[in-house]
């Protein structure tokens, strides 16, 4: 029997990067909020500054930040005819966990996605017809919402981790030396971009010789020491090259603990309670409306949180479990397509291109998260994409992440893949190699959703989240189309002796590594019949539960998804507070 608390105005059930913005939102608008995370207490000084933050082997190979796939998995399986098996080992996509989620170890890449991407339905019809639009079993729906509705937001994630950047298109007016295909920004970057090393200096000039119009990265590595609207403090980053699967011990790199735990800590009316897992959304009998969660903590003791308003924070593949758990919105049923909870389930299609210097020095070492230039010709809808046999497409770009020396070995064409004549070219071009990365997108398709395993159940009993994933020839054609393009541009690149094409081929796989950029299956749209959720994150079915998240992507673009997550989750925070409160009850009407 669950122990029942204190009613609150709101809670969050997971505090990672959209809990924390909500919780600092909504506490500022005098809401008193708790917040569930099932991890750790997790700081960024006391975790990473003291304690080997550039220790690769315990970060990156023993997956110390990383979900505990031995307390919570979920299953995995390509087409619905094969039987999903249990992810026991980290691999794909990387699942954090702790109070900061994903967003303690990620790059802080932040991206904007394009106009195009917005509309990525009614756009590609209009300019391609019908059949590309449905090529492949495509499900692919628009926003429902525009440009000019989510820019601010994007804007104040922009201050509150202090981007460093050049901005392409300043309210209209494109500027030199930025990104040319991006919407109209209301302002110019908090910061500068960041000093460029030799790598993708070299990139930009080839690039430029090709005629296209490279341009620094948007990161949250900041260039210079700032201060953010909360007033919490940033340090300017030191080119460590540990930042992608590694906490930052330098206040160097944006995280909620870096950008908002300061201010939000001090709130009188903010709790936060870690290690304290959700199990299941509660309602009325009639299923229409939140009464709260149930949640349990680490004694095994569980709890009834009663609140007025609930919202869903934790990362996308847990919104979309405990949404099923709970039994919230009809769940997507792949051959009859009808249902919504669980559809258009998409990720990224990665590929790359290794570059060979002979007499050239790259010092991979010095690197940050998001050092990179890049070129966004290839990216959505940049480019006529007629005859090519594919919608959607990517960014290029040179990144310096950093040479960390068990992850970032290449070695050229040819050569084995273990013994003496590796170690020999290991050791010959890890100063004279890098790496060109082809970020793409992936379109929404019938046959790729998530639903509730019907074998395997977690140490609770619920069943575990069942994943059910391929790419399909769209992908993997314009996958070899952006590599080929990059592969054009490093060999334009001054001193290269040989390129390497790394394309992606073949069905998906869970083991290699690729992004943790998980998204859909609690979509947005204008109606409950084709999505889960409202433009302001508001569940159509239960009018007081909002659902955070990459969830809400009808499909995913050839961006990082955060700075979309967090514009996403401001935009409905917004809501909340000025719609909302005055007027409980759905903002957008079936």
């Amino acid at each position: 029997m669950a122990t029942n608390l204190p009613a609150v105005d709101a809670v969050l059930a997971g505090f990672g990067w959209t809990g924390a913005i909500l919780g600092q939102q909504l506490c500022d608008a005098g809401l008193n909020v708790v917040a569930l995370e099932r991890g750790a207490w997790r700081d960024t000084p006391t975790d990473f500054a003291t304690t080997f933050a550039q220790d690769e082997l315990r970060y990156m190979w023993r997956h110390h930040l990383f979900q505990n796939l031995a307390y919570d998995t979920l299953t995995i399986r390509n087409r619905t005819d094969q039987e999903a098996l249990p992810m026991r080992h980290l691999g794909s996509f990387l699942l954090g966990t702790g109070v900061g989620g994903a967003g303690v170890h990620w790059n802080a890449q932040i991206w904007r996605f394009l106009e195009s991407d917005l509309k990525a339905y009614t756009h590609n019809l209009q300019r391609y017809g019908k059949a590309a639009v449905s090529a492949y079993d495509m499900t692919i729906q628009d926003y429902p919402l525009s440009w000019d509705e989510i820019e601010p937001h994007y804007e104040a994630f922009d201050k509150l981790c202090g981007t460093s950047g050049r901005a392409g298109n300043l309210k209209g007016v494109i500027q030199d030396g930025g990104n040319p295909f991006e919407g109209p920004r209301s302002a110019e970057y908090p910061n500068p971009p960041m000093a460029m090393p030799y790598g993708p200096t070299l990139f930009a000039k080839a690039a430029r010789e090709k005629g296209y119009q490279p341009f620094p990265h948007p990161t949250g590595n900041v260039s210079r020491p700032y201060t953010n609207p909360l007033g919490a403090q940033l340090g300017q980053c030191t080119y460590c090259g540990f930042c992608e699967k590694f906490g930052c011990g330098n206040y160097s790199k944006a995280t909620a603990q870096t950008t908002i735990l300061p201010y939000l800590m001090m709130k009188t009316n903010f709790t936060l309670r870690t290690e304290s897992e959700v199990l299941k959304v509660e309602t009325t009998a009639d299923g229409k409306r939140a009464t709260g969660v149930t949640y349990v903590n680490s004694a095994g003791e569980e709890f009834f949180q009663p609140a007025q308003i609930v919202i869903l924070s934790a990362y996308v593949l847990q919104n979309v479990r405990l949404m099923l758990l709970s039994k919230i919105g009809k769940p997507y049923d792949p051959h009859s397509g009808e249902g919504v909870v669980g559809k258009n389930y998409a990720y990224q299609t990665m590929g790359s291109v290794n570059v060979f210097f002979e007499d050239k020095i790259m010092n991979p070492f010095i690197g940050a998260g998001a050092l990179a230039t890049v070129v966004d010709e290839f990216n959505g809808d940049n480019f006529d994409h007629t005859g090519l046999g594919f919608i959607g497409g990517g960014y290029i770009a040179q990144l310096h992440t950093g040479g960390r020396p068990i992850e970032m070995i290449y070695t050229p064409q040819g050569i084995p893949k273990w013994g003496t004549e590796w170690k020999r070219a290991a050791a010959r071009n890890y100063l004279r190699a890098v790496n060109i990365s082809c970020h793409g997108s992936v379109m929404a398709h019938r046959g790729n959703y998530l639903d509730l395993d019907p074998t395997y159940r977690d140490s609770f009993g619920r069943p575990m989240l069942r994943m059910t994933f391929d790419f399909s020839d769209n992908e993997l054609k314009m996958s070899r189309y952006l590599v080929d393009k990059a592969a054009d541009i490093a060999l334009a690149m001054e001193g290269v002796s040989a390129v390497k094409k790394n394309y992606r081929t073949g069905s998906w796989s869970v083991v290699p590594y690729q992004t943790t950029h998980n998204t859909g299956g609690t979509m947005m749209g204008d109606n409950p019949t084709q999505s889960v959720v409202n433009k302001y994150l508001q569940s159509w079915d239960v009018d007081n539960l909002f659902v955070m998240g990459s969830g809400a992507f009808p499909q995913n673009a050839g961006y990082n998804p955060t700075g979309t997550v967090a514009a996403l989750a401001y935009h409905s925070a917004d809501a909340i507070k000025n719609q909302y409160l005055k007027s409980p009850g759905p903002l957008v009407r079936a």
